[in-house]
């Protein structure tokens, strides 16, 4: 009888398929959310890394509502918790088990708990008390839960910390590094409130927590996508990027940008991630973008973008179009987003009555691309997709 208890490393047709279904589930979560495209692709990368993310931003900002979202379209069991400094363990982890009590263990019951998560998402992370952070850090380091007699391997893929600012308590910072990668987040800008309004009118897609349907595309398929992601991920071949990233890192510690020895090394497993959502097995300066995320303040996240200038002017992603291109800044990355976001713009509007907020949409697209590119420079895919647009936006 077949072990199917770990999935099988995909071949590259298989991978490309499934890099593809996450890319939609992430734009899925993302539609109708106004400039946190980059944390629901962070969620993503994060969970085929096996890493975990920190998301810091001041309150009202989206934070829970983009996390929710994206772990609501992966499917799987969600565990979500505001931490205040009374939260009790058992809040997170699951009461005693009174029947094991009674016989003389002391067992928890982690059913829809913590433990037992997918994809978790802890508000105000910070404020949880010493005996809550001391579980957490276990659970967050190893995967298993252990608390009195209760030893638990846990499946989750990727817990989500938010914060309005980073701890000053110099005790909190072992635990802050456990999160390898930040994003900080601040309210949208001026020039797209119209369209924050607008988004703030149309409903939430729908959440897909712990069930649904098994087919293609359904909610348990999804996460056998980011789980066979993830094993490609930590089969990835990194020999020949290696002295690149080494590189990086050295340019990131002389521009001051703190980087230890284990976040150092754990920075691999997100270019492997970006590697394999990029449809390949094999990392290539191509997936360098992610490296500003292990940066740990909004200001040295600049800094390391800085720095690694040229080392990123080429990177981009196809599944992660928005991070690629904010954490790059490549014209590359650019041109991958705005293929997608024009590609996905078409397929709405031929799905629509003919109507001016569709047309305003198209018209929209091909500005930022005509601002973004000169026509000699245009890459092919998007020079299509521009071709198409025009089209679109053409009298009849």
């Amino acid at each position: 009888m077949t072990d199917t208890s770990t999935p099988a490393e995909a071949p590259p047709a298989a991978l490309h398929q499934d890099a593809e279904l996450i890319a939609g589930v992430v734009a899925a979560a993302g539609r109708g959310m106004v400039d946190r495209e980059t944390v629901a692709e962070v969620v993503a990368l994060c969970a085929v890394a096996g890493e975990h993310l920190l998301v810091v931003g001041p309150p009202g900002t989206a934070k829970s509502e983009a996390v929710r979202r994206v772990a609501g379209q992966l499917g799987g069991r969600y565990f979500e918790y505001l931490l205040g400094r009374f939260t009790e363990p058992n809040e997170l982890f699951g009461p005693v088990d009174l029947r094991s009590l009674r016989e003389g263990r002391v067992e928890f019951e982690t059913a829809g708990m913590l433990p037992e998560a997918d994809i978790a998402f802890l508000d105000e992370v910070f404020l949880g008390s010493t005996a809550v952070l001391n579980t957490l850090l276990g659970l967050l380091n190893e995967r298993v839960f252990r608390r009195g007699g209760t030893v638990l391997a846990s499946p989750l893929r990727v817990c989500v910390g938010a914060a309005n600012q980073l701890p000053e308590d110099p005790a909190l910072a072992a635990f802050a590094d456990r999160f390898l990668a930040r994003v900080f987040v601040d309210p949208v800008a001026d020039a797209r409130l119209e369209e924050l309004l607008e988004a703030g009118r149309r409903p939430a897609p729908v959440a897909h927590h712990g069930g649904g349907p098994t087919g293609p595309g359904g909610p348990q398929d999804r996460l056998g996508a980011l789980d066979r992601l993830a094993v490609a991920a930590r089969g990835c071949e990194l020999d020949g990027v290696t002295p690149l990233l080494a590189s990086a890192l050295r340019r990131l510690r002389a521009a001051g940008v703190p980087v230890g020895d284990r976040r150092a090394v754990r920075s691999q497993r997100l270019v492997a991630a970006a590697a394999v959502l990029d449809g390949r097995t094999v990392a290539t300066a191509r997936d360098l973008w992610v490296l500003p995320l292990v940066a740990p303040t909004a200001d040295t996240q600049a800094l390391a973008r800085d720095a690694l200038g040229d080392l990123i002017e080429k990177a981009a992603n196809q599944s992660l179009t928005h991070a690629a291109e904010e954490l790059s800044r490549s014209s590359a990355a650019r041109a991958e987003r705005l293929a997608r976001t024009g590609a996905a713009l078409l397929a709405d509007h031929r799905g629509l009555p003919e109507g001016r907020d569709s047309r305003l949409r198209l018209e929209a697209a091909l500005r930022e691309i005509d601002a973004g590119f000169a026509p000699a420079d245009l890459p092919a895919a998007l020079a299509g997709i521009r071709a198409e647009l025009v089209a679109a936006v053409a009298p009849s």
